[in-house]
């Protein structure tokens, strides 16, 4: 029991030592955060996709949601959709023209 009571204080220092260490992290710079690393579809963009894709499936457009885009060579995106558990990509100009619709 003696020991056990001894060794407390040294337990709460250790504690409040990792608590500080901890609390010294830093997030890193936006400009190096993995979501600004890469480009994605503008929002209205992902839309119209959905739009497309919705009208492909037969479905309402509020059942077809955009799950990740991004560059393609032609200078528009590529957008993954998600319509019920179907998956469709759809590529579009970076002016609004759905170029394709597909089930992936």
């Amino acid at each position: 029991m003696r020991i056990f009571l001894k060794s407390q204080p040294l337990l709460a220092l250790l504690l409040c030592s990792i608590a500080a260490l901890a609390a010294c992290q830093s997030a890193p710079p936006p400009d190096q955060m993995s979501r600004t690393a890469v480009e994605t579809a503008p929002a209205d963009l992902q839309l119209l996709c959905a739009d497309a894709a919705a009208k492909q499936a037969g479905l309402e457009r509020a059942k077809v949601l955009p799950t990740g885009s991004r560059p393609v060579e032609a200078g528009g995106f590529s957008v993954d959709l998600d319509a019920s558990g179907r998956k469709f990509a759809c590529v579009i100009d970076r002016t609004g023209v759905v170029k394709s619709v597909q089930a992936a």
